[in-house]
């Protein structure tokens, strides 16, 4: 397991808006999930699992699990590109709750 945090729509340290991002090789139960973003204490917990689209998306808070979360979304893309995952031709594509969703990466902003 890889666990990072990102200030997603910022470039300066300490501000924007932060969420945890979670790589994993499977899926969890939720349960774990739900302890991990306890943990974390942030907003949203983003975890990400990966399969034969791209990756599965799910978004925990502190106290539940939530159906769609925007800066969360944009820090796992950033993860992926930043870190190696994908490379930064190639467009982020995430299975979620809320249906397919999908980042690109644009000149250093995505």
């Amino acid at each position: 397991m890889k666990i990072y945090q990102v200030d997603a729509f910022t470039d300066k340290p300490f501000k924007g808006n932060p969420a945890a991002v979670c790589i994993l090789e499977s899926e969890p139960s939720a349960k774990w999930m739900q302890d991990v973003a306890n943990e974390m204490n942030l907003a949203e917990t983003a975890f990400l699992v990966p399969n034969d689209n791209g990756y599965r998306l799910r978004w925990f808070t502190p106290e539940s699990e939530i159906d769609l979360c925007g800066h969360a979304t944009l820090a796992s893309a950033h993860i992926l590109w930043e870190k190696g995952y994908l490379e930064k031709d190639r467009e982020a594509v995430f299975d979620t709750k809320s249906g397919m969703l999908t980042a690109r990466y644009n000149d250093g902003w995505n």
